[in-house]
């Protein structure tokens, strides 16, 4: 549907094929067949005829064990090219030098030495209509002067027009400061085609831990920011450089000498006042002075989610079992699950169990809601592993971060957060409960 909206304004005239095809992630002899396909097919023409099927040269399975388990016994610490040749010479397999390289990166084998030859650098034309590129990242920065507790102004930029879309004042950079960011820029603004962002942990995971379910699905999770990414069919492009994103990085230049200063004149000193000062006229007039026009008026963001499925979309997800007595258990936060219609229960139900950014719980099964409970401060939790009982060398994905549990309430005798009136928290396990109520 993405790709059929963005040739549907080529073929109505409004923008150009090369404009869009960096947005259709494809090249541009491949984007005119898929709009020749799209005019004699319609949409149903753009979805892949290959889907589902194996590739015809896919290696066997059992030769790539073989020569992983080669590769880590009897010829470890060869190269990549050397242990190629020896397995032609000395083995009998014939492999391309690419094929071992990419199986001995898939299974957490590191190149013996890194070579980095100097890099050619050349300034990045701009896009040529407004949405199908947006640059965002966070500033750490005194921002309320020198005297003052550095936080991080997170900002997101169209790269055409170089406009700025929203800027928000945060702690310090998080997957909940890019979420809030995402929000705010598509209620006004819409979807963009692409992100063009670091290569901060945020965005892409660097780690080499595989859980057991992501190794039967074949692909590791995406991040709390990836996976609402590929949820809203933005494409991520990550830079290898600071200077790749040099658009947003003069931004930040210049907002630390003009903002600052115009801050301290109001006397501004903190993160509440900061984000109402930016948000209340500031980006329109810095846009008046500072934007730029493209050569082509159409816009190219596309349409958001209904608000429903976008809160869910924009949220922190975490993957957890239904215990036996209907409640999940995550770092020591239990949330309780009403019956279902009938009596329903959910015990072994696999769910998700999301923070909205406004800090309430929700607990989803299948985009259901089965419970929410009251808001507590937003906090990531982080990724851990944990070994699976009886399966020796599986592991399972945990999330633990102490910051993200419920903040106690004096009021209510069991020093947690009141329940609502129609359920009760109760101690279970080693966390306390939260109330919970099931949405119609």
């Amino acid at each position: 549907m993405k790709r059929w909206e963005l040739l549907k304004k080529v073929t109505e005239k409004k923008l150009t094929l090369a404009a869009v095809t960096p947005a259709l992630g494809v090249s541009y002899r491949q984007a005119q067949r898929l709009k020749a396909t799209a005019a004699v097919q319609g949409v149903r023409g753009l979805s892949p005829g290959n889907a589902g099927r194996p590739p015809a040269n896919k290696a066997d399975q059992g030769l790539r064990e073989r020569v992983l388990g080669l590769s880590q016994e009897r010829y470890r610490g060869f190269n990549d090219t050397q242990f190629c040749e020896e397995l032609a010479s000395c083995e009998g397999i014939v492999l391309g030098r690419e094929t071992v390289r990419r199986w001995r990166r898939e299974a957490g084998i590191r190149p013996k030495c890194r070579r980095r030859p100097p890099k050619h650098r050349r300034r990045r034309p701009r896009e040529l209509a407004e949405g199908l590129m947006m640059l965002w990242d966070g500033s750490p920065h005194r921002w309320f002067g020198p005297e003052s507790v550095p936080c991080c102004l997170m900002a997101a930029i169209d790269d055409a027009t170089g406009k700025v879309l929203a800027l928000r004042f945060v702690p310090h950079e998080c997957a909940w400061a890019y979420l809030k960011l995402l929000e705010e820029v598509i209620l006004r603004w819409g979807v963009p085609g692409t992100v063009y962002q670091d290569r901060h942990t945020i965005h892409q995971r660097a780690d080499d831990f595989w859980s057991l379910a992501e190794e039967l699905a074949g692909r590791q999770d995406p991040t709390q920011v990836g996976a609402a990414l590929e949820a809203l069919q933005i494409q991520g492009i990550c830079a290898r450089s600071p200077q790749a994103k040099g658009r947003v990085e003069r931004l930040f230049r210049t907002l630390q000498d003009r903002l600052v200063a115009l801050l301290a004149r109001d006397g501004i000193a903190d993160i509440p006042a900061a984000n109402g000062y930016v948000g209340n006229g500031f980006t329109d007039a810095f846009n008046r002075q500072f934007a730029e026009a493209t050569p082509y008026p159409e816009q190219a963001w596309r349409k958001a989610n209904s608000p429903a499925e976008l809160e869910r979309i924009l949220s922190l997800c975490y993957r957890a079992t239904v215990g036996n007595d209907n409640a999940v258990r995550l770092d020591g936060m239990v949330i309780d699950i009403p019956p279902g219609p009938k009596g329903r229960s959910y015990a072994r139900q696999r769910v998700e169990v999301r923070q909205l950014l406004d800090g309430r719980w929700r607990v989803y099964l299948d985009r259901q809601v089965l419970a929410e409970t009251p808001a507590t401060e937003p906090a990531e939790m982080s990724r851990t592993k944990r070994k699976r009982k009886g399966m020796p060398g599986a592991y399972d994905a945990v999330w633990v971060n102490l910051a993200s549990r419920p903040q106690p309430n004096p009021q209510s005798p069991m020093g947690t957060r009141a329940a609502p009136p129609t359920h009760t928290a109760r101690r279970a396990g080693r966390g306390r409960a939260i109330g919970a109520t099931r949405l119609a």
